[in-house]
């Protein structure tokens, strides 16, 4: 795959050092004798968005699900914020602040698109905050043309970016996106870049993502994984022009 045609990520405003959203000291994961993840170290500031990559078995999914609570380390410490998160439960990280949307859309397909995000944003909201969360959210990433659309009747990026919308709309200062770009057209992978741009200026995003094109859309920090191990973390465009990551990740025929 040819890494050299698509732009990178426009770029913004140099930002002063972040604090520390998430760190991660050390953290492995075996299964049985098989270490998936092998003593990791990461930093995640405020506000910032990060994208994973690695090629399949890398071990960056398995990190991702610990981050979330899927996964319990074998060793190591996370912490959110000032808070160890290291084997809490799911909807207990969920409360602390911290959104996931998963590869698959996890929406009600017999619901509109306006219900979903408020059974999203409802949840320990009062009708009236709900209310206007979910016109904000609407609003914000532009979903009120399809508002009053059943979900099941909508193409797969349009689904994809309801998923967004009810992940957005529980106000989480951390969004997890596994493969956010996965089946989507050129122009809804084009469209799905605007909105985690847009998103990216109030929320901490950490992005799974294989589509290397859509990674240079968005990235402007890469950490990529191989073999349970952080190979390399830095620019995007260091990243994509480092042949290791180019031998391990896009294959050594990459132009």
């Amino acid at each position: 795959m040819s890494i050299t045609t698509t732009a990178a990520a426009p770029a913004s405003p140099v930002r002063p050092p972040l604090r520390p959203l998430v760190e991660a000291k050390g953290v492995t994961m075996r299964f049985g004798g098989v270490t998936a993840v092998g003593n990791v170290d990461f930093t995640l500031g405020e506000v910032e968005l990060r994208c994973l990559i690695g090629p399949n078995g890398a071990g960056k999914s398995t990190f991702f699900k610990m981050l979330t609570g899927q996964l319990t380390p074998t060793e190591g410490r996370i912490r959110f914020r000032d808070t160890d998160i290291t084997g809490a439960e799911p909807h207990r990280i969920a409360r602390l602040g911290v959104g996931i949307k998963t590869q698959v859309p996890n929406v009600f397909n017999g619901l509109s698109v306006r219900e979903n995000v408020f059974v999203a944003a409802g949840r320990r909201k009062s009708i009236a905050r709900t209310r206007s969360i979910v016109d904000e959210t609407l609003t914000r990433l532009q979903l009120t043309a399809i508002a009053e659309r059943n979900v099941g009747q909508l193409a797969h990026g349009q689904r994809q970016w309801v998923e967004i919308a009810t992940v957005l709309a529980q106000e989480p200062e951390l969004i997890l996106l596994d493969e956010p770009a996965a089946g989507m057209t050129h122009d809804e992978v084009h469209r799905t870049a605007e909105l985690i741009r847009e998103i990216n200026r109030t929320h901490a995003l950490i992005v799974v993502e294989h589509d290397m094109p859509f990674i240079r859309m968005i990235a402007r920090t890469v950490t990529v994984f191989n073999q349970g191990r952080i190979l390399m973390e830095d620019s995007v465009e260091r990243v994509l022009a480092d042949q290791r990551v180019r031998d391990v990740y896009l294959g050594k025929q990459a132009a």
